[in-house]
């Protein structure tokens, strides 16, 4: 930083041109040795936006290290450098950055002295600021004229202004002067001028307290801008670094805590890639071609998720995906000590609430676990146990004399267990039993349903998270929870929260038939999960009324980063409670007004009412006070909303937390419905929420908890 100021001082000190000069561009009466110091280079990377080339200044830390890797004498063929965060590599000989986590075309990089437009190569970098320029500020010797091998022109005219001319096609051979070659640039020596500070280009910290992945909905494209969910995380990363610095800084002080790393998951180019897409173009109708691209590359996901063929696709590479970037992010990061979270949007939150669900605890906690009378060795329960649970344990020899286990069995019609001396009684309980046992994860319907769906029998301790069908809670009826017969992969982590972004898992639950989520249950490996929704969000669902069905209550209200509610919301609130009292007060109002009218006073009794009326006057005057508490009691009470048990999902935590609305998304909650399913990549609220949470698990708190 000092180098790069002292270059800008001693560039701005520099003497105006003389008067008498033959040209205004020279300079003479001067130094001229003292006006030659060697500049700082920086580094750039090339990124195309909008089908245009724009150069990208690397953070000052990632260019010191590529410089000092660049001018340490030894051959730069084969030398990495990591940079952004360990996320990239570029190589120092190819001069190319690669994506390190995730597919992405490889891009150029550029060690940068001069700085127009654009990034100048290396050989024009090294025709200008080589001996040519020095000899010209030494020797004040300018007017000097530098040709490249592309034809490319640049003339020296003082150390203030240097003139590139671009080649144009058929200049050589009419033999045009560079005045003819088009507009002239001015060319910059150095980068402290150009438009991006580059000193504001600050890097992350080298400490990565947590890893967490995120999966991607419907689509290649995960926002507004048509953006990839490479470019949509990063933003989510960006905001996330921002915050830790406004609302972890006592943290960040004491080196607490690092930084949070967010790494995408893409599982649409692999699912796309099968030839599905050639499938599908061959029975595409011709007309309205962008619509019905639009709605094969997009919407048609969700039929694909619904497929077993697909399903089976799309699991496998979001869990082997996330695996594979797992273990690849230990080797890169040997001392990472962190725990890993997992986050969905849209439909990727489905896909990871199906995998968490299909989960297998690990061999310590089975072996914990082993007096459950669902587990046996491995994964499933035992014929003998589960006859023992349907107190008909009696039978098992029979089961034992007929080589029966629980694949013959799922076979076996009541013809069949009556052939081998069943009685009927018995017969119905255990084919009713088997026959909706086999897929159950512990979510409940009104009736029981055939298992025609996934194999959830690996949940620990399953009939504990499932209700008796008769209220006895003696005989378990499960089911499944209506999914496509695929094979769900394990993960080689426990994920400690999920994090679910517009998410549509409580209607497709809903749809599978399930009709309530029993409070007992949880993730076999994720002790956390948090559903947040914008609340115009239509993909958005909540999953709270379905562990407490019976209950009326509200979702959770995510604080806005920073503090309290928005201003329209307790604007609303206020108006809201002031039209309810003076409701309240009217209606009073009225009903004494009535009783007042209806009285019929008699006259014999006159003077003994008019002495019961001044006694009963304190009376009632002392009664409205009473009243007017009893009201502000009740009001209190509302105010202060007793607990709601929401069950274990989220270890006893509220499940459901909806953000507040923008103050101009409450004018058209149609107009802004597809922009609220695609705000949580620059949510500060979201964000902040995650870091909460994820934090909260290592004992660090936020500098001011949010109102």
């Amino acid at each position: 930083m000092s180098s790069v100021e002292s270059h800008q001082k001693q560039l701005t000190s520099d003497p105006s041109p003389s008067p008498n000069s033959c040209s205004s561009f020279e300079l003479i009466d001067m130094d001229a040795g003292s006006l030659y110091e060697p500049v700082s280079p920086h580094w750039f990377y090339c990124k195309v936006i909008d089908s245009k080339e724009t150069w990208i200044p690397f953070n000052s830390e990632d260019s010191q290290q590529l410089e000092e890797a660049y001018s340490s004498g030894k051959d730069c063929n084969g030398k990495v450098v990591p940079t952004d965060g360990g996320r990239y590599d570029v190589h120092l000989g190819e001069r190319m950055r690669f994506a390190v986590y995730w597919d992405e075309q490889a891009s150029e990089v550029r060690r940068v002295w001069f700085y127009l437009h654009t990034v100048y190569s290396l050989s024009l970098c090294k025709l200008v600021s080589g001996e040519t320029y020095m000899l010209a500020v030494t020797q004040d010797d300018w007017k000097k004229k530098l040709e490249s091998p592309n034809r490319e022109i640049i003339v020296l005219h003082n150390p203030k202004l240097m003139v590139h001319y671009q080649p144009v096609a058929g200049s050589d051979e009419w033999g045009s002067t560079p005045t003819e070659q088009g507009r002239p640039r001015t060319v910059k020596r150095g980068v402290e001028n150009i438009s991006v500070d580059i000193h504001c280009v600050k890097g992350e910290p080298l400490q990565i307290d947590h890893l967490v992945f995120v999966v991607h909905g419907i689509g290649p494209a995960c926002d507004l801008r048509f953006r990839s969910i490479v470019q949509c995380v990063n933003d989510f990363r960006s905001v996330s670094l921002n915050l830790l610095q406004t609302h972890f800084k006592k943290a960040q002080e004491n080196q607490q805590i690092g930084r949070i790393e967010f790494l995408p998951v893409n599982w649409h180019s692999p699912l796309h890639s099968t030839g599905v897409d050639v499938d599908l173009q061959r029975i595409t109708l011709p007309s309205i071609n962008r619509l019905r691209h639009f709605t094969n590359d997009t919407i048609l996901d969700v039929f694909f998720y619904n497929s077993p063929t697909y399903c089976q696709t799309i699991v496998d590479t979001v869990a082997s995906e996330m695996n594979r970037i797992y273990t690849l992010f230990l080797q890169r990061n040997p001392d990472f000590k962190g725990g890993v979270s997992i986050a969905g949007h849209s439909l990727g939150s489905l896909i990871l609430f199906d995998i968490l669900t299909n989960q297998k605890d690990s061999l310590g906690d089975i072996d914990s676990k082993k007096d459950s009378p669902n587990m046996d060795q491995g994964d499933t329960p035992t014929i003998e146990e589960d006859l023992k649970k349907l107190q008909l344990s009696e039978f098992f020899s029979i089961f034992e004399k007929e080589k029966i286990d629980k694949k013959a069995l799922a076979l076996c019609t009541d013809k069949d267990l009556q052939e081998i001396g069943i009685p009927l009684g018995p017969r119905k309980k255990i084919l009713n039993y088997f026959s909706t046992r086999e897929n159950s994860v512990g979510i409940n319907t009104s009736a029981p349903q055939s298992a025609s769906g996934l194999n959830m029998s690996n949940i620990p301790k399953e009939s504990e998270f499932c209700s008796s069908a008769d209220g006895t809670g003696n005989d378990y009826l499960d089911v499944g929870i209506g999914q496509v017969s695929v094979k769900y992969p394990r993960l080689i982590y426990k994920p400690e929260i999920f994090f679910a972004f517009g998410s549509p898992i409580g209607m497709f639950l809903t749809v599978r038939g399930l009709k309530r989520i029993d409070p007992n249950y949880k993730f076999p490996t994720c002790k956390g999960f948090f559903n947040i929704y914008h609340p115009f969000d239509p993909v958005a669902y909540r999953i709270e009324p379905m562990v407490v069905p019976g209950v009326e209550f509200e979702p959770m209200l995510i604080p806005h980063h920073k503090g309290r509610k928005r201003m329209h919301l307790e604007l609303r609130e206020g108006l809201t409670r002031m039209s309810m009292d003076l409701k309240n007060n009217l209606l009073g109002s009225l009903r004494m007004a009535w009783k007042s009218f209806t009285r019929t006073p008699d006259p014999v009794l006159q003077t003994s009412e008019t002495t019961e009326e001044t006694e009963a006057e304190p009376v009632s005057s002392s009664e409205k006070p009473s009243d007017v508490n009893t009201e502000e009691t009740s009001e209190a009470v509302k105010e202060e909303v007793p607990p709601i048990n929401v069950g274990m999902l989220n270890g006893g935590q509220r499940i459901d937390y909806v953000l507040q609305e923008k103050p101009i998304e409450s004018f058209n909650e149609y107009l802004f419905a597809l922009q609220s399913h695609l705000c949580y990549w620059e949510s500060e609220d979201t964000v902040l929420l995650v870091l909460k949470e994820i934090y909260q698990t290592q004992g660090i708190f936020l500098d001011q908890p949010l109102q």
